[in-house]
């Protein structure tokens, strides 16, 4: 059975990966209960639909609103192949088959071996040598540039792995030469060895035993002199035929080329051809002429940019990652070690207590260890919410009452920040499918910085009022938390959703939003932010009622409070 993924490449979900392989139908759009989910607003609830029977992948489009594209081509009905390119809307999505246990197992480059034959034949008369400056090879042969429109298609293609790429690029390389074996050797950044990582040979190479025979004094020499080279007839040389050679285990020509970036030499590409058994050693003839030479040259240059250049950005990730991970420690570590510092305080106070024998004392320090409890229990629910990707559990509920609960959670906090807390109800709220826990987070998590935000208010007294909503022409359902705090500075609405971006200062991880909107959007909803500096700020929630989609719906929901 195959075997594929679908890869969000552009989008929201970019980065999302979603399994194909378990021979069923596979639900692509908005909608919460889709297999496949798109945070895309110009995705439909019900986009598109894979169906797989368990050899291939059919694409079809469920009458979507913007229509299916695939490689660039709008398709009501498609047989997905390798490598293409879907679009839904805004996202690009790119199909991958993995594996077939019925389909020829590709060769690998574990096929390839060196043969230790004399380092004096580097400088055999057989061998053509092609000198290379800083100008990539250029031809005006037809089969030359047809060449290189494809393997530059594929050096831009989405793949899984550079070994995928290298593979396809060599079958390519082959067939325009008409050579039997091709491989990518590499070296190693330890010892500057040889190493192959993608092997190929020729469909009419015979798949039984063969491998593919590597020149070691062939390949040093383009290594050590940064020149291609190819031998015209290796059967031609007498020292060919002594002792262990290319043309002693049957092979009759070779092309090599230097893999040469801008800054470094990272390895060679190798073609060769077979000595036919019903031909003489001695033929004179070849195939592979000095035109096949420039193409592999032009290949080799081409490759060897791109790699140079994945390589960097490759480095860049790497660094960002680091930079990444530095960043979410530091600010943990910073917030963890506040709450153990509330923990010791409470502590101590409860040892005080318990040796003076001070109920109230030790009243008053477990109240500040429980308050500690809490935020280190919500500080670990925020981080379990982010790291995961989960389907919401979609159940019947009230969210008046849900919102209520909330409301009650947060009073303690409210009154020790002297902040005024107000839950409105919306009236004819009807119950709906979504999942409990996760809008109970996301709110508790948006109500929890409003208390916080409307503490600093140069008003009389700061207030935060929770209102619920229902907007019967979109069936959306609404949330909304406003504070008279001081508001937030147009420059700052872009980052305040992004983990870790925190306005609080030592107060705040900077997570609690960046789970907030992940919910929601885990929901098929949205968070919007209203309200201008020194105006308050309201946070409006809304998701679909049940798995319906949701659109930009009318908010009639009351003013930020006032002090």
């Amino acid at each position: 059975m195959f075997q594929a993924t679908l890869l969000v490449i552009n989008g929201a979900n970019r980065g999302s990966r979603f399994e194909l392989n378990s021979g069923r139908d596979f639900l692509i759009g908005r909608s919460v209960g889709c297999d496949i989910r798109l945070d895309d607003s110009e995705v439909s609830r019900h986009h598109a639909r894979v169906t797989h029977n368990g050899n291939t992948f059919l694409l079809t489009d469920l009458h979507s609103a913007n229509g299916t594209r695939v490689n660039s081509q709008l398709q009501a009905e498609y047989l997905l192949q390798h490598g293409d390119t879907l679009q839904l809307g805004n996202s690009v999505l790119s199909f991958q088959l993995l594996h077939s246990s019925t389909a020829q197992t590709p060769p690998t480059a574990a096929e390839v071996r060196f043969v230790e034959d004399p380092e004096e034949l580097s400088q055999a008369s057989i061998l053509q040598l092609l000198p290379l400056d800083d100008s990539v090879p250029s031809s005006d042969n037809s089969a030359t540039l047809d060449l290189m429109y494809h393997v530059a298609e594929e050096l831009v293609a989405p793949v899984l792995t550079s070994e995928i790429r290298l593979q396809r690029i060599l079958q390519l390389t082959l067939d325009a030469v008409g050579a039997d074996h091709g491989c990518f050797l590499l070296r190693n950044e330890d010892d500057s060895e040889l190493q192959a990582v993608a092997f190929a040979r020729s469909e009419k190479t015979d798949a039984g035993n063969d491998q593919m025979l590597i020149s070691r004094s062939i390949t040093s020499c383009v290594l050590r002199d940064g020149t291609a080279l190819r031998t015209s007839n290796a059967g031609a040389d007498e020292r060919f035929a002594t002792g262990q050679s290319i043309v002693s285990e049957g092979i009759r020509e070779a092309v090599c080329a230097p893999l040469r970036g801008r800054a470094s030499l990272l390895g060679v590409l190798y073609l060769d051809t077979r000595i036919p058994a019903e031909d003489s050693i001695t033929m004179n003839s070849g195939r592979l002429t000095d035109e096949h030479l420039r193409m592999v040259v032009t290949v080799a240059r081409q490759t060897a940019l791109a790699m140079e250049s994945r390589q960097f950005q490759d480095a860049m990730v790497r660094a960002e990652r680091f930079a990444a991970m530095g960043q979410t420690i530091t600010v943990l570590s910073h917030h963890i070690k506040n709450i153990l510092q509330g923990v010791r305080g409470g502590g101590h106070l409860i040892h005080s207590g318990l040796e003076q024998q001070d109920s109230d004392l030790i009243r008053s320090g477990w109240n500040i260890v429980e308050r500690n409890q809490n935020r280190i229990y919500d500080l670990v629910m925020d981080m379990l919410s982010f790291s995961r990707d989960r389907v919401p559990v979609l159940k019947s509920a009230d969210l008046n009452a849900l919102v209520a609960e909330v409301t009650e959670l947060s009073a303690g906090r409210a009154d020790e920040a002297g902040v005024s807390l107000e839950f409105r109800p919306g009236d004819r709220i009807p119950e709906a499918q979504f999942d409990s826990e996760g809008i109970h987070r996301a709110a508790l998590n948006i109500v929890a910085n409003a208390i916080d935000a409307a503490a600093e208010t140069e008003a009389e007294a700061g207030a935060v009022i929770i209102q619920t909503g229902y907007d019967i022409q979109t069936d959306v359902m609404l949330l909304a938390i406003s504070d008279n705090g001081p508001g937030i500075p147009p420059e700052l609405r872009k980052s305040i959703f992004n983990v870790f971006e925190s306005s609080k200062g030592s107060r705040g991880t900077g997570i609690g939003l960046a789970v907030s909107r992940k919910i929601l959007r885990e929901h098929g909803g949205r968070i919007q932010v209203e309200g201008e500096p020194g105006e308050g700020t309201r946070f409006v929630l809304s998701w679909p009622r049940g798995t319906a989609g949701v659109s930009s719906p009318t908010l009639n929901l009351p003013q930020q409070p006032q002090g």
